[in-house]
């Protein structure tokens, strides 16, 4: 892969008239013109740049050398003289092409005799190729310049000659190399555009994400270079843009790896998991679940839960109650009772500008209305002082502060897609869109180092929606953002963990739907991202969204919650989804269309359910008492049960914060009790399983 190899392959873009300006050699300083044609090709699951001058005659004197034994090389130079008496022979060896691989980081290809690359008659003075796996960054021409240049700098910095196009436009070479690298610009220098950088990720439509119509079957035929290239692209991207590739590509990536990977045989459609587990490691390392046992790692076995307990919400809290439970000052009353109360129904929407400062930590629960009418104030200033901050800044400033300009651009984008169908966000011009876009670029200025991230403004909506402050719905989403800030982060920690944690809970509950999910490449739970990332914001209908969150932030029954609703529903569509014999493909599309179809009363009241079954289990692993955050409770571990001593093998195991209080249960006779200070949780109360 030298300089000046012939490189056939599938032509994926050609420009002649691209220019090499060379002065070497000239006693001026006035350029030396070498024209030559640019490729872009695919070739052996590779993709290929390729320039040539179009009069390719050997000149081995002048062939493009970088020392082999320098590491630190940044520019082409001319082979010295030592080198260019030894001709062909050494040219064509190889030992002269590894000279050029060592150091500018071409992929390397060993051969052997019988499969050594073909070379032409002899080296080009400035013919270069490289993989554009090798690519670092492009850099582009200053605006205002006669005809356009790019300059290739590779992953060892080493630059390439600038390209001059002559004849066309460069953007036509940039749209070919989007096809399979990600570019955006750099924050030091827009004219440089990076490779597989984070800002260009994060920068996609997260609204095209979720609404665009891609989660169908694209049908892939047999195996294709092209096509699996594209898929490990878009695997890739899952790492670097969780928000757009893991959605929108999903369906597409899946029938490609899926399809090329299997081929036609029938024997091939299962693809081993520990194969399929490191396969999707690249797309986020350090995600591994339940594909292998590893040292340290507990592994939950069968383990009989008991019976779940049938439960029924309640009205949501009025008024009335609200109001009965605040004294002379203003001070909330049994912080705890509300809690459960709130936990159990929700809250009337003439409370939740109130409450839900309350319950996202804005307003401390024991604060005054005197201390609450100061702490607003106070806030008032702060948040005016840091929306100055943005304000204030003049367009030639924000000329040279990238990352400011992005993130307007970004916000500017979303804020115009952000659910346009609710009557308090649509039409144009409207004045909830300006306070949408002020708000999150305030809260720029509050963290600069998070920023704006696609899919925040789907978070901050429905507070803003609530609140009809713009002073106030920063706080509380600033305060929402704390819970938030892992799911937004580059690495993805946030993430990462919950994925993990899911599928810990899911396989105590039913390991025979995770086998099977695993037996369908499914295993990783990849079909919930969308689920975590913004909370089910685009599952349900925004009314219930603002019950489903408001119960969420009562922090009951246990930590994590959410993970325990996303188990309901999964508990709901295993039927079809086993009985019907999903594939991957089948089974993210099934869960993309749950969205507005899921009732909200009925998965809450299943993971209630689910999380007082487990609180009442003797049995519960450590690793899910940790997820859960049960404590203070002593429990027998499976290992434990052996006749020997019963003090022998207990593990101390977190209790739900709902244990020591009352919950209002459904008994065999069907009774219903909602008042939580006559009922209790004996273990002699009568229960029957859900249906």
């Amino acid at each position: 892969m030298a300089a000046a190899v012939v490189v056939s392959g599938k032509i994926i873009y050609e420009q002649e008239g691209v220019y090499i300006h060379s002065s070497f050699g000239k006693t001026s300083d006035q350029d030396s013109l070498i024209s030559g044609i640019l490729r872009v090709l695919e070739k052996d699951a590779e993709v290929i740049v390729d320039w040539r001058p179009l009069d390719d005659a050997l000149d081995s004197s002048s062939i493009l050398y970088a020392g082999k034994d320098s590491s630190s090389v940044v520019e082409w130079t001319q082979a010295p003289k030592e080198r260019a008496h030894r001709g062909l022979e050494h040219l064509n060896s190889y030992e002269a092409e590894w000279d050029m691989v060592n150091t500018i980081s071409f992929k390397k290809k060993p051969h052997t005799n019988g499969d050594a690359p073909s070379h032409r008659n002899g080296k080009s003075k400035w013919s270069f190729l490289f993989s554009l796996t090798d690519l670092k960054s492009i850099k582009q021409n200053k605006e205002g310049m006669g005809w356009s240049y790019l300059v290739f700098c590779l992953k060892d910095d080493v630059v390439l000659p600038a390209l001059h196009f002559h004849q066309g436009d460069s953007k036509l070479l940039i749209d070919s190399l989007e096809k399979y690298v990600v570019l955006c610009e750099s924050p030091q220098d827009r004219r440089t555009l990076l490779v597989n950088c984070q800002n260009k990720s994060l920068s996609q439509s997260f609204e095209n994400l979720l609404d665009e119509p891609a989660y169908g079957i694209i049908q892939a035929g047999l195996l294709e270079r092209r096509k699996l290239l594209w898929a490990v692209h878009q695997w890739k991207k899952i790492k670097k843009d969780p928000y757009t590739a893991t959605m929108v590509g999903f369906s597409k990536v899946t029938n490609y790896i899926f399809d090329s990977l299997r081929g036609s045989d029938p024997s091939a459609h299962q693809r081993p998991p520990s194969e399929m587990a490191d396969f999707l490691s690249d797309a986020i390392p350090g995600l591994k679940i339940n594909q292998q046992e590893e040292p340290g790692f507990e592994v939950i076995t069968r383990i009989d839960l008991g019976e779940r307990p049938v439960v029924q919400r309640r009205e949501p809290v009025s008024l009335e109650e609200w109001t009965k439970n605040i004294d002379s000052e203003g001070r909330i009353l049994n912080v705890d009772n509300m809690k459960q109360m709130i936990f159990r129904g929700g809250l009337s929407h003439v409370l939740r500008k109130q409450a839900w400062k309350f319950l996202l930590g804005y307003f401390p629960w024991d604060s005054t209305k005197e201390e609450r009418t100061q702490l607003q104030k106070q806030k008032t200033d702060e948040y005016f002082r840091m929306k100055l901050q943005w304000k204030s800044v003049s367009e030639e400033q924000e000329k040279r502060n990238s990352r400011l300009r992005d993130y307007r651009s970004l916000i500017e984008k979303d804020v115009n897609r952000t659910d346009r169908t609710n009557k308090f966000y649509e039409g144009q011009d409207n004045p909830g869109l300006i306070l949408l876009h002020d708000i999150l670029m305030t809260y720029c200025m509050y963290d600069f180092d998070l920023g704006y991230v696609q899919g925040m403004s789907d978070l901050l909506s429905p507070l803003l929606y609530v609140m009809e402050n713009e002073v106030d719905a920063f706080w509380c989403f600033a305060s929402y953002m704390d819970q938030m800030h892992q799911n937004f982060e580059e690495q993805m920690q946030g993430m990462k963990t919950q994925l993990i944690q899911l599928s810990t809970l899911l396989r105590l509950l039913d390991s025979g739907f995770c086998s099977y999910l695993e037996s369908q490449d499914s295993g990783y739970l990849y079909f919930c991202f969308r689920w975590l990332l913004i909370r089910f914001k685009r599952e349900f209908s925004f009314l219930d969204i603002l019950r489903l969150w408001e119960v969420m932030w009562t922090e009951l029954p246990c930590k994590n919650f959410h993970l325990l609703l996303c188990c309901a529903i999964l508990e709901s569509e295993k039927q079809q989804i086993m009985e019907k014999h999903y594939g991957f493909n089948e089974i993210l599309k099934h869960i993309n269309e749950l969205s507005m179809k899921i009732d909200v009363e009925d998965v809450l009241c299943k993971a209630e359910a689910i999380s007082l079954q487990m609180v009442k289990c003797k049995e519960l692993p450590q690793a899910v008492c940790e997820i859960l955050g049960l404590q203070d409770s002593e429990v027998t571990t499976p290992d434990s049960d052996n006749g020997e001593d019963e003090n022998v093998g207990m593990t101390s195991c977190p209790t739900s914060a709902f244990q020591s209080n009352s919950l209002p249960v459904l008994a065999a006779s069907g009774a219903r009790d909602d008042n939580p200070a006559e009922l209790s949780m004996s273990p002699n109360v009568s229960r029957v399983t859900p249906a």
